[in-house]
């Protein structure tokens, strides 16, 4: 059985024994709780930090390999335009699908004030607590110094993806600018590191299907089916936008721009997909989604460490579209009237805010409510973010999934158009 089916395969279990238990009211039994639950979540956290342990040295191995080895610092400077405007024009066009969805369904006006009371109630101590959190993010200044790391060391250690891309840029363009005899005693050794950390990726995504098996488990049966009825409309609108989204968008660029088979392109993805639900990280993801694009999709190393790397922390094509669909939503349930003016202002201020995200769980929600405040929503923020907070995992997973795919899509094109992809295996005789 192949490695996608085994991964599909144990997500249709862990949502089948999640709700499962959730229906039959087994959630808060001893067993259960004191037993199951943290097993699963032990198995389900200890993938994902597995897999996020491989990417600080396959981002810096990779990138720093791959621009080294392009020699011309010009067409360095090309893949970087054409992959800041692929992704920042894809996440206007999100957004705005976004908005259109929700001013046209309206699904701010199907909820009960009974439930919207119940929900603010229920999630306004979370909810405020992601308020804070918000207010604590740096200003675009400061933003656009933190790009710039102090000790590119320290910014590994924290995780921190942009400074450390940003570092690794520099010191690359600078290596391939060096003797050849210490470049490539400098290559060499990263290219043993990426070598290293691309067969560690294999064995960790061994255990992948048990994993996602577990993350699934646990989110479903927390997740209330009675907040899913009462956010019915609202998750529907945002699933279906993604969906359009990620087969409309995606698909015609891929045809368009990449010049490959849309179908081939989604199949080859999958995996890639899988994992980025299951964890809702993007940066989780990366390892997968890096092998993903040179070993099923053929672009070359060259351009997949330094497109996905950037992607993971400047595409946020899902969040942008959910967030648009939450502010109308939040907006109607109130009674307010979005005008052009705001509406416009959301488009901006969500593709800007999306700059520099972190590619982590729920990261989105605090986006959200600088879009809030930012069309003068601000005292509706936290009331706003309790009401959607019950249905906000599984979306948040959804989207994921979808930047993801965007950044499969943008590596794709930006190689296709630099002359750095070649033709791989199809996916179904590809070695998992």
């Amino acid at each position: 059985m192949r490695l996608h089916t085994r991964i599909l395969l144990g997500l249709a279990l862990g949502v089948a024994v999640g709700f499962a238990v959730n229906l039959l009211g087994l959630a808060q039994q001893p067993a259960w709780r004191d037993a199951v639950l943290p097993l699963l979540d032990f198995v389900g956290r200890a993938f994902i930090r597995l897999i996020t342990m491989v990417v600080i040295p396959l981002v810096v191995a990779s990138l720093l390999t791959g621009v080294a080895s392009l020699g011309d610092l010009r067409k360095l400077g090309r893949m970087g335009g054409k992959t800041i405007v692929y992704y920042l024009g894809t996440t206007t066009v999100a957004i705005t699908l976004g908005l259109a969805l929700a001013l046209w369904v309206k699904p701010g006006s199907r909820l009960g004030a009974g439930s919207r009371d119940a929900l603010a109630a229920e999630y306004g101590a979370e909810a405020a607590g992601r308020v804070q959190v918000a207010a604590e993010r740096p200003t675009l200044a400061e933003t656009l110094l933190e790009m710039i790391p102090s000790n590119p060391v320290a910014a590994a250690a924290q995780g921190n993806l942009l400074p450390l891309i940003v570092f690794v840029l520099v010191f690359g363009a600078a290596l391939s600018l060096v003797a050849p005899e210490r470049r490539e005693a400098v290559l060499r050794f990263f290219h043993g590191v990426n070598d290293a950390a691309m067969r560690v990726i294999d064995w960790i995504m061994r255990l992948a299907p048990y994993a996602v098996f577990a993350l699934l488990a646990v989110v479903t049966s927390r997740f209330g089916l009675d907040v899913l009825r009462s956010l019915a409309v609202y998750a529907g609108v945002v699933v279906a936008g993604l969906a359009l989204h990620t087969l409309l968008t995606y698909g015609t660029l891929v045809t368009l721009l990449a010049r490959m088979n849309p179908v081939r392109f989604f199949r080859a993805a999958r995996e890639a997909q899988l994992i980025a639900f299951s964890t809702s990280s993007s940066n989780a993801t990366l390892p997968v989604t890096m092998e993903t694009a040179e070993q099923k999709l053929g672009v070359s190393t060259a351009a997949a460490s330094f497109v996905l790397p950037l992607g993971a922390t400047l595409n946020m094509d899902g969040t942008a579209l959910y967030q648009g669909v939450a502010v109308v939503f939040i907006a109607q349930i109130y009674g307010i009237e979005l005008s052009l003016a705001a509406l416009l202002t959301v488009v901006l201020t969500a593709t800007l805010s999306s700059v520099g995200t972190a590619g982590v769980p729920s990261a989105g929600i605090v986006t959200l409510i600088l879009v809030l405040e930012s069309i003068g929503l601000a005292q509706y923020a936290a009331a706003g973010i309790a009401l959607i907070l019950g249905v906000d995992r599984v979306l948040d997973m959804l989207r994921t999934a979808v930047n993801v795919t965007g950044d499969l899509s943008a590596a794709a094109f930006v190689a296709r158009s630099e002359g750095e992809i070649s033709h791989p295996p199809l996916p179904e005789t590809a070695t998992a």
